[in-house]
Protein backbone atom coordinates (compact mmCIF):
# COMPACT_ATOMS: atom_id res chain seq x y z
CA UNK A 1 0.00 0.00 0.00
CA UNK A 2 1.31 3.83 -0.91
CA UNK A 3 0.32 5.91 1.85
CA UNK A 4 -1.98 8.63 1.11
CA UNK A 5 -2.66 7.73 -2.35
CA UNK A 6 -5.04 4.97 -2.78
CA UNK A 7 -7.46 3.74 0.08
CA UNK A 8 -7.39 0.08 1.67
CA UNK A 9 -9.96 -1.71 -0.10
CA UNK A 10 -10.21 -5.24 -0.35
CA UNK A 11 -11.75 -5.18 -3.89
CA UNK A 12 -9.18 -5.42 -7.06
CA UNK A 13 -6.91 -2.54 -7.68
CA UNK A 14 -6.78 -3.10 -11.43
CA UNK A 15 -10.41 -2.99 -11.57
CA UNK A 16 -11.24 -6.05 -13.48
CA UNK A 17 -14.88 -6.59 -13.23
CA UNK A 18 -17.36 -9.13 -14.80
CA UNK A 19 -17.24 -7.00 -18.29
CA UNK A 20 -14.05 -7.83 -19.14
CA UNK A 21 -13.77 -11.60 -17.93
CA UNK A 22 -16.94 -11.88 -20.22
CA UNK A 23 -14.95 -9.68 -23.12
CA UNK A 24 -12.14 -12.33 -22.44
CA UNK A 25 -14.25 -15.41 -22.55
CA UNK A 26 -14.41 -14.66 -26.62
CA UNK A 27 -11.10 -16.29 -27.51
CA UNK A 28 -11.65 -14.52 -30.93
CA UNK A 29 -12.05 -11.13 -29.16
CA UNK A 30 -8.36 -10.23 -30.23
CA UNK A 31 -8.73 -6.35 -29.22
CA UNK A 32 -9.01 -7.14 -25.31
CA UNK A 33 -6.57 -10.10 -25.12
CA UNK A 34 -3.97 -7.73 -26.32
CA UNK A 35 -5.68 -5.39 -23.79
CA UNK A 36 -4.65 -7.54 -21.25
CA UNK A 37 -1.48 -8.53 -22.60
CA UNK A 38 -0.59 -4.86 -22.29
CA UNK A 39 -1.76 -4.43 -18.83
CA UNK A 40 -0.55 -7.66 -17.04
CA UNK A 41 2.52 -8.90 -18.84
CA UNK A 42 4.61 -6.66 -16.89
CA UNK A 43 3.07 -7.55 -14.03
CA UNK A 44 3.46 -11.70 -14.30
CA UNK A 45 6.86 -11.04 -15.83
CA UNK A 46 8.17 -8.62 -12.78
CA UNK A 47 6.90 -11.25 -9.99
CA UNK A 48 8.55 -14.63 -12.06
CA UNK A 49 12.32 -12.66 -12.00
CA UNK A 50 11.39 -11.79 -8.16
CA UNK A 51 10.61 -15.86 -7.83
CA UNK A 52 14.18 -16.56 -9.57
CA UNK A 53 13.17 -17.41 -13.03
CA UNK A 54 15.77 -15.53 -15.82
CA UNK A 55 14.45 -13.20 -18.07
CA UNK A 56 13.99 -16.16 -20.88
CA UNK A 57 12.05 -18.11 -18.73
CA UNK A 58 10.09 -15.15 -17.10
CA UNK A 59 8.84 -14.86 -20.73
CA UNK A 60 7.74 -18.20 -20.72
CA UNK A 61 6.16 -17.62 -17.32
CA UNK A 62 4.06 -14.82 -19.26
CA UNK A 63 3.08 -16.77 -22.30
CA UNK A 64 2.14 -19.27 -20.26
CA UNK A 65 0.05 -17.69 -17.49
CA UNK A 66 -1.92 -15.84 -20.58
CA UNK A 67 -2.67 -19.58 -22.21
CA UNK A 68 -3.75 -20.47 -18.92
CA UNK A 69 -6.24 -17.50 -18.13
CA UNK A 70 -7.44 -18.70 -21.84
CA UNK A 71 -8.15 -22.03 -20.58
CA UNK A 72 -9.15 -21.65 -17.69
CA UNK A 73 -11.36 -18.61 -17.64
CA UNK A 74 -14.94 -20.45 -18.68
CA UNK A 75 -14.35 -21.63 -15.14
CA UNK A 76 -13.86 -18.67 -13.52
CA UNK A 77 -16.86 -16.96 -11.60
CA UNK A 78 -16.45 -13.42 -10.98
CA UNK A 79 -16.96 -13.75 -6.84
CA UNK A 80 -14.49 -10.96 -5.77
CA UNK A 81 -16.18 -11.71 -1.44
CA UNK A 82 -14.85 -14.84 -2.22
CA UNK A 83 -11.72 -15.26 -4.62
CA UNK A 84 -10.69 -11.91 -6.50
CA UNK A 85 -9.22 -12.01 -10.09
CA UNK A 86 -6.05 -10.97 -8.78
CA UNK A 87 -5.67 -14.03 -6.72
CA UNK A 88 -6.96 -16.39 -9.25
CA UNK A 89 -4.26 -14.80 -11.38
CA UNK A 90 -1.72 -14.95 -8.65
CA UNK A 91 -2.44 -18.73 -9.00
CA UNK A 92 -2.11 -19.17 -12.24
CA UNK A 93 1.14 -17.43 -12.74
CA UNK A 94 2.74 -18.89 -9.45
CA UNK A 95 1.94 -22.57 -11.30
CA UNK A 96 3.70 -21.83 -14.13
CA UNK A 97 6.63 -20.13 -12.68
CA UNK A 98 7.54 -23.44 -10.23
CA UNK A 99 7.10 -25.22 -13.85
CA UNK A 100 10.02 -23.32 -15.20
CA UNK A 101 11.86 -23.92 -12.00
CA UNK A 102 11.18 -27.75 -12.59
CA UNK A 103 11.97 -27.75 -16.17
CA UNK A 104 15.65 -25.98 -15.12
CA UNK A 105 15.98 -28.31 -12.61
CA UNK A 106 15.45 -31.44 -14.67
CA UNK A 107 17.33 -30.06 -17.40
CA UNK A 108 20.55 -29.16 -14.92
CA UNK A 109 20.47 -32.65 -13.49
CA UNK A 110 20.00 -34.37 -16.85
CA UNK A 111 22.99 -36.69 -17.12
CA UNK A 112 23.31 -40.72 -17.75
CA UNK A 113 25.05 -41.01 -14.19
CA UNK A 114 22.52 -39.08 -12.57
CA UNK A 115 24.30 -36.76 -10.73
CA UNK A 116 24.13 -32.87 -11.31
CA UNK A 117 25.16 -30.94 -14.44
CA UNK A 118 26.33 -28.11 -12.69
CA UNK A 119 28.32 -27.29 -9.22
CA UNK A 120 25.55 -25.25 -8.22
CA UNK A 121 22.17 -27.25 -9.79
CA UNK A 122 21.65 -29.10 -6.71
CA UNK A 123 21.29 -25.86 -4.68
CA UNK A 124 18.78 -24.26 -7.19
CA UNK A 125 16.24 -27.53 -6.58
CA UNK A 126 16.08 -25.52 -3.47
CA UNK A 127 14.68 -22.51 -5.04
CA UNK A 128 11.52 -24.49 -6.42
CA UNK A 129 11.09 -25.68 -2.50
CA UNK A 130 11.04 -21.50 -1.37
CA UNK A 131 8.33 -21.23 -3.53
CA UNK A 132 5.80 -22.41 -2.54
CA UNK A 133 6.65 -22.67 0.95
CA UNK A 134 8.37 -19.92 3.36
CA UNK A 135 8.59 -16.93 0.49
CA UNK A 136 5.42 -17.11 -0.74
CA UNK A 137 3.97 -14.45 1.44
CA UNK A 138 6.78 -12.44 0.46
CA UNK A 139 6.18 -13.20 -3.11
CA UNK A 140 2.34 -12.33 -2.60
CA UNK A 141 3.23 -8.94 -1.41
CA UNK A 142 5.51 -8.22 -3.87
CA UNK A 143 2.39 -9.34 -6.17
CA UNK A 144 -0.23 -6.70 -4.60
CA UNK A 145 2.81 -3.99 -3.88
CA UNK A 146 3.13 -4.13 -7.88
CA UNK A 147 -0.38 -4.30 -8.66
CA UNK A 148 -0.81 -1.14 -6.81
CA UNK A 149 2.17 0.32 -8.66
CA UNK A 150 0.57 -0.70 -11.99
CA UNK A 151 -2.96 0.81 -11.17
CA UNK A 152 -1.10 3.79 -10.19
CA UNK A 153 1.16 4.15 -13.12
CA UNK A 154 -2.03 3.80 -15.34
CA UNK A 155 -4.24 6.69 -13.97
CA UNK A 156 -0.48 8.87 -13.69
CA UNK A 157 -0.67 8.59 -17.62
CA UNK A 158 -3.82 10.21 -17.93
CA UNK A 159 -3.51 12.56 -15.44
CA UNK A 160 -0.23 13.13 -17.40
CA UNK A 161 -1.96 14.94 -20.34
CA UNK A 162 -3.40 18.04 -18.55
CA UNK A 163 -1.06 18.38 -15.61
CA UNK A 164 1.82 20.01 -15.41
CA UNK A 165 4.70 17.44 -16.80
CA UNK A 166 7.39 18.67 -13.98
CA UNK A 167 4.94 17.76 -11.20
CA UNK A 168 4.05 14.38 -12.35
CA UNK A 169 7.78 14.05 -13.25
CA UNK A 170 8.46 14.69 -8.61
CA UNK A 171 4.95 12.38 -8.24
CA UNK A 172 6.22 9.49 -10.48
CA UNK A 173 9.98 9.56 -8.78
CA UNK A 174 8.15 10.37 -5.16
CA UNK A 175 5.46 8.21 -4.98
CA UNK A 176 5.91 5.45 -8.16
CA UNK A 177 9.41 4.99 -7.45
CA UNK A 178 10.05 5.35 -3.98
CA UNK A 179 12.45 7.77 -4.09
CA UNK A 180 13.10 9.95 -0.88
CA UNK A 181 11.64 13.92 -0.93
CA UNK A 182 15.50 15.25 -1.02
CA UNK A 183 16.70 12.71 -3.89
CA UNK A 184 13.57 13.72 -5.76
CA UNK A 185 14.87 17.46 -5.32
CA UNK A 186 18.82 17.03 -5.96
CA UNK A 187 18.06 14.51 -9.08
CA UNK A 188 15.99 17.14 -11.08
CA UNK A 189 17.26 19.94 -9.56
CA UNK A 190 14.00 21.53 -7.46
CA UNK A 191 13.63 22.18 -3.80
CA UNK A 192 12.14 19.58 -1.63
CA UNK A 193 9.08 22.00 -0.91
CA UNK A 194 8.38 21.85 -4.71
CA UNK A 195 8.32 18.20 -4.37
CA UNK A 196 6.06 18.00 -1.65
CA UNK A 197 3.92 20.46 -3.55
CA UNK A 198 3.57 18.01 -7.12
CA UNK A 199 2.28 15.44 -4.29
CA UNK A 200 -0.33 17.81 -2.81
CA UNK A 201 -1.29 18.50 -6.39
CA UNK A 202 -1.34 15.56 -8.38
CA UNK A 203 -1.93 13.10 -5.84
CA UNK A 204 -5.60 13.74 -5.49
CA UNK A 205 -6.12 13.57 -9.31
CA UNK A 206 -4.28 10.21 -9.52
CA UNK A 207 -6.79 8.47 -6.88
CA UNK A 208 -9.25 10.64 -8.82
CA UNK A 209 -8.47 8.51 -12.15
CA UNK A 210 -7.91 5.08 -9.88
CA UNK A 211 -11.79 5.51 -9.45
CA UNK A 212 -11.96 6.18 -12.94
CA UNK A 213 -10.00 3.49 -13.79
CA UNK A 214 -12.17 0.70 -11.13
CA UNK A 215 -15.48 2.10 -12.63
CA UNK A 216 -14.77 1.73 -15.94
CA UNK A 217 -14.18 -2.35 -15.09
CA UNK A 218 -11.12 -2.57 -17.17
CA UNK A 219 -7.98 -0.41 -15.58
CA UNK A 220 -8.37 1.66 -18.98
CA UNK A 221 -10.32 3.73 -21.00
Amino acid sequence: MIAGVIPERQDDSLATRASLLERLKDSDDQTSWQEFFDRYRGLIFRFALKAGCTETEADEVVQETVIGVARKLPEFRYQPERCAFKTWLLNLTLWRVKDQLRKRQAWEGRLADGTPSSPDATARTATIERVPDASVERLEAAWNEDWQRTVLGMALARVKAEANPKDCQMFELHVLRGLAPREVARTLGVSTARVYLAKHRIGPRVREQVGELERAGWGGS
